[in-house]
């Protein structure tokens, strides 16, 4: 079994993204910087992942600083806080584990600076454990949905790359109940323009012995409405407290679809991907990445130079689109905003 992220001798161990499936490739990062690097630049992604390896980040970080006394210390260790969270805007668990590594040093600010830095430490490992625990969880509680011989869609990657690692969240769900012995089968979208579910999800339900059929984005009205898929199950980066749900773009589109052919839209996420301050989808800010992932392929040109690109990463689907949000506590159904604030 591959790791996601692992902190293992004052390193930041991740498994390379970006080659995957055709090389299986682990990253050491020795300092904040390096972690700070492979978040931006998606050698690490999925809000869970992303979130154990910030926290991770800010261990190594904090290890570093050369300093005796707790408000030098901390000055130090605020902005390797701020450099971390300024790597990706959306996925709300990059901003949670930070602000739990945070609050972790504030409470033991009266300790020796060595010792908070090895408590610091401690936490960050924690957090990784409990990610895998909660997805375990999650996969429990979501199996539930899934019949035997369903035909479930999914959509970008968020399975165990996404996350710590074993499980994940949407795939946790959906390798559960394999391993439960329903007979299921799943189509993944390739995930345009970086090609998580092409490049991840299918190498990941390969791996596990899990039916797969690769498909490109437009094709999933198709299928569809032939009959040939009877749930939708995908992650979420940030979840609103009313339900509202960021997700890789394309997400969106596919909730329209669900719902004018009548099959059950199911969002898998832990509860530290639900951001209670935020109202509705409407102020989760959407990154915008590179305009290269859309005009090349393979470090390939594909299309003319000179054209104006948009690359949105997320796009909101409405709460009023989603049947049920599947979450470690349990599983949350409408109304949202009521039962939302009941989990917390």
């Amino acid at each position: 079994m591959f790791k996601t992220v692992e902190y293992k001798n004052g390193k930041v161990i991740l498994i390379d993204q970006t080659r995957l499936p055709l090389e299986e490739v682990y990253v050491e990062c020795d300092n904040y910087q390096d972690v700070a690097k492979a978040i931006k630049i998606m050698q690490v992604r999925g809000a869970p992942a992303i979130g154990v390896a910030a926290a991770m980040g800010v261990a190594i970080g904090a290890k570093n600083i050369n300093a005796k006394d707790y408000n030098k210390f901390y000055d130090e260790f605020l902005k390797i806080c701020d450099h971390l969270a300024s790597t990706r805007p959306t996925a709300v668990n990059l901003f949670w584990a930070i602000e739990r590594m945070k609050s972790v040093a504030d409470k033991n600010k009266n300790k020796p600076v060595e010792h908070i830095k090895n408590i610091l430490e401690k936490e960050a490992i924690k957090i990784r454990e409990e990610d895998i625990t909660i997805n375990r969880a999650m996969g429990m509680n979501g199996q539930e949905l899934i019949e035997d011989g369903d035909t479930i869609l999914t959509h970008c990657n968020a399975g165990a790359l996404a996350t710590a690692g074993e499980y994940g969240t949407a795939l946790g769900v959906i390798k559960v109940a394999h391993e439960m012995g329903k007979k299921i089968k799943v189509y993944a979208d390739e995930t345009r323009p970086f090609l998580q579910g092409a490049r991840l999800t299918a190498w990941e339900l390969v791996k596990e012995g899990i039916p797969v059929r690769l498909i490109t984005d437009n094709m999933a009205g198709y299928f569809m409405g032939k009959g040939e898929i009877n749930k939708i199950i995908v992650g979420a980066d940030r979840i609103a407290a009313n339900g509202d749900t960021a997700n890789k773009i394309g997400t969106y589109s596919l909730s329209i679809l669900a719902k004018e052919h009548g099959i059950p839209f199911y969002v898998a996420a832990p509860l530290s991907t639900i951001d209670i301050k935020i109202t509705d989808g409407s102020k989760i800010p959407i990154e915008e990445r590179n305009s290269q992932e859309v005009t090349h392929l393979s470090n390939k040109r594909i299309a003319p130079e000179g054209v104006e690109v948009s690359n949105p990463a997320f796009d909101v689907t409405p709460h009023k689109n989603i049947n049920a949000i599947i979450t470690e506590k349990g599983i949350i159904k409408p109304p949202f905003i009521k039962n939302i604030r009941n989990c917390f």
